[in-house]
């Protein structure tokens, strides 16, 4: 076919494969697809190709865009919305385009972060596992009602707007904390407030906005001495967001009540696949997993069958515009035909 784009996915899993290639707009590329991550040792399996198909722990530093540019890549497709692994002003320099799927299906992760501060909260994971083995007693299942608990969602995007919505119908007190405020949301009775004041202030604490120089480990030693004893924390934006060490420490003094994370600040070395059989090295995680009171899934936010369809649309529909030289310019960091 004309102008048809060959692409390489990496981190690819047996669920992207499948919802890429059941795709009607699949038959308008040629697509190879590599479980590995994209790092400089793998780099050399995109030769040839003209794009490179990311997603959110493949390494794009600026020695790895320059070899992917040697070996004929032009166009960089993120089928995530976070764009942190990337280093755009490389991209830009090396006239490569960089797109990505800014929002897809935001409720998916809301939902998910939802599910995380509930399942804490009245310890349901752990009522399962007695109730099996025919332990009915609720010593140590005890929780909290969340109708009037001040939640702080930091970030009103698409997702914390999403977020907000849902926790509205609980009768919670919302404090958000975002430089862009949402009209729409401050109908809801949202208090747009300063991040210290929704550290200080509030039971729960979600987070839900991007990661750059400004907010990397935006949870650390100081903000964290700065919340209620017993906090609840949940991430299910950037594990860079957390000072793990912090929180660990944190945990030990009860400053933390609860914490829910989907994402894990060195996640790129463990998430994604199996290590069931083998001895984990990462000595931080282990420890995170010790703590009775903590909660993580393996980046499974986006994990839904509507987020899944929505991503492969996005990520396809910005393939094959780019080559027709009609990119949406709302999906792209970089468009060198901008230039």
């Amino acid at each position: 076919m004309e102008n048809c784009q060959r692409v390489a996915m990496f981190s690819a899993q047996a669920y992207d494969i499948k919802s890429f290639s059941q795709h009607t707009l699949s038959s308008q590329v040629n697509l190879t697809s590599f479980e590995t991550t994209l790092n400089a040792n793998t780099a050399a399996l995109s030769q040839d190709t003209d794009v490179v198909c990311a997603f959110v722990n493949d390494q794009l530093d600026a020695a790895i865009l320059e070899q992917l540019k040697q070996q004929g890549v032009g166009h960089i497709a993120l089928r995530c919305a976070g764009y942190n692994n990337v280093d755009i002003d490389a991209a830009k320099s090396l006239g490569m385009a960089v797109s990505r799927v800014p929002a897809y299906s935001p409720e998916a992760v809301a939902e998910h972060a939802l599910t995380l501060m509930m399942t804490l909260n009245r310890k349901t994971h752990k009522a399962y596992n007695r109730v099996r083995e025919g332990n009915f007693n609720l010593n140590g299942l005890l929780g909290f009602t969340l109708h009037d608990k001040k939640i702080g969602v930091v970030g009103t995007g698409h997702i914390g707007a999403a977020l907000v919505r849902l926790l509205s119908g609980f009768g919670c007190q919302l404090y958000c904390y975002d430089p862009y405020p949402n009209p729409e949301l401050e109908n809801l009775g949202v208090q747009y407030t300063s991040l210290e004041t929704l550290f200080s202030e509030c039971h729960v604490i979600s987070l839900h906005c991007p990661l750059n120089e400004q907010s990397y480990h935006m949870i650390n030693q100081d903000s964290l001495s700065a919340m209620r004893d017993g906090v609840m924390i949940i991430n299910t934006s950037r594990g860079g967001l957390i000072d793990t060490g912090a929180v660990i420490n944190a945990l030990k003094t009860h400053k933390i009540g609860y914490l829910g994370l989907d994402v894990y600040e060195m996640e790129s070395e463990l998430f994604f696949r199996d290590h069931s059989s083998e001895i984990i090295q990462d000595d931080v995680f282990e420890r995170l997993q010790t703590f009775h009171n903590v909660l993580i899934t393996g980046h499974q936010g986006f994990f839904t069958v509507e987020a899944l369809t929505e991503i492969a649309e996005v990520t396809l529909q910005n393939i094959i515009h780019f080559a027709q030289g009609k990119a949406d310019k709302n999906r792209f960091l970089v468009n060198p035909m901008d230039s």
